[in-house]
This record gives structure tokens, C-alpha cells and sequence, in this order.
């Protein structure tokens, strides 16, 4: 059996105990071994972290401890597969560079709050993004600083509403990378668990959490 680490917290707003409750019955019918944590504490258990084949992060905002950074990075780098979206991954800590490097982005705006907006998939043939077409978001979009070296899948462009000198900016949505010997997957959707009801953001997330997964 495979094993997953969901682990979920900080800024209520995100939903972040709910919006794990969408992937945690789905892990369990691929046949994962889901652990849950509601502490970052579970980073530092080094026998776990190095037993898992996935992390799920839902964690927004807030800091994390260098013994904390120092055993998810560690797990990554050996090969854990860790998969996540929205500020629950890439809004988790601000001020953790390292983290960020692993992540790579990291959250600066949403332009216009909740706003109506379209999602491109840019690379049709890639199996995470595959038979899926352009969708809308009622969401926030996102606006990232991106690492160059992510492989981009999906984009959304800002409007310029309310920052017009942003009009036009090809934004990433949807990407994937390594870090180390680490697979790791990052979709921008899902501010609240209702935004999984959108078929094509649920089954994006699904299959980057299988594809990251070691």
C-alpha cells in the first residue's frame, strides 16, 4: 500500500480542513494509506516522511520551524512526491525561501478579488491536463512570481482590472517540476473546497497528486 501525508492549517479562510476532505476518501480508493495532520510537527517525524510516497499540504500563511523546513525539504529532495494548490502551497510561508524554492511560486496578488475568468490548458498533450479544454473559474485568480524552470500546463491572462499595467500578463495556473529526486505539483485553483465542483480543477488536482506521487 502506498502511503499519503495530508497535512492542513493556518488561515481558516482557505478552508483548509475541508478542502482536504474533497482528496482524502479519493487517496483512500487508489489505495493510499492516508496519515492526517493538523500540526506541522509531522515534517520533523523522519522515519515517516521517509517511508511516504506523497505529501498533500493544505497550509496557508503562518511559519514554519527550521527543524520543520528541514524535514520536508529533506523528503522531497529523496524522492516523496508532494502535490498541492491555491495559498495552501504556494501562499504557506512568506518569509521560507527555501520552501519556495521547492514550491516554485509564490503567491503576491489576486486582482479584483473573486472575479470570473478563463483557464487555458497550454500543454494538451501532457496526461495531467490531457481530453480536458479551456474552462471558467468563479474564484480568485492568481498572480504569481514563478520559478522559469517550472513546466507550465495551464495559464489564465489578467484582465487589468484593477491594475491595468498587469492587462494581458499570461500567468501560470497549472504546473510541475522536480526538486532533487522529488516530483512536485502545484495548481493555483481551489480558494475554498466549492471550487472543486468545477470538474476540470478537481481532476487536475487528482492527477498531479498521481503523478507526483513516488
Amino acid at each position: 500500500m502506498k502511503s499519503a501525508l495530508v497535512v492542513w492549517g493556518g488561515w481558516d479562510g482557505h478552508e483548509p480542513k475541508q478542502c482536504t476532505e474533497v482528496f482524502i476518501p479519493w487517496l483512500k480508493e487508489q489505495g493510499y494509506g492516508v496519515q492526517v495532520s493538523d500540526s506541522l510537527d509531522a515534517y520533523t517525524d523522519e522515519a515517516m516522511m521517509s517511508a511516504l510516497h506523497l505529501i498533500v499540504p493544505c497550509w496557508t500563511m503562518g511559519e514554519m520551524s527550521s527543524e520543520q523546513e528541514k524535514g520536508l525539504l529533506a523528503a522531497v529532495r529523496s524522492g516523496v512526491g508532494i502535490a498541492g494548490w491555491h495559498g495552501g502551497m504556494c501562499d504557506a510561508f512568506r518569509n521560507n525561501t527555501g520552501y519556495q524554492f521547492m514550491t516554485g511560486g509564490q503567491w503576491v496578488e489576486h486582482p479584483g478579488g473573486i472575479i470570473d475568468y478563463e483557464v487555458n490548458i497550454t500543454k494538451p498533450d501532457d496526461p495531467i491536463v490531457a481530453g480536458l479544454s479551456d474552462f471558467r473559474m468563479h474564484s480568485e485568480q492568481y498572480y504569481l512570481h514563478v520559478d522559469p524552470s517550472n513546466e507550465v500546463l495551464a495559464t489564465t491572462t489578467a484582465s487589468g482590472d484593477p491594475y491595468p499595467w498587469i492587462a494581458g500578463c499570461v500567468m501560470p495556473v497549472v504546473w510541475k517540476r522536480t526538486y532533487g529526486e522529488g516530483r512536485v505539483f502545484y495548481s493555483s485553483l481551489g480558494h475554498v473546497a466549492s471550487d472543486f465542483d468545477v470538474p476540470e480543477c478537481l481532476e487536475i488536482m487528482r492527477r498531479g497528486m498521481l503523478w507526483a506521487s513516488r
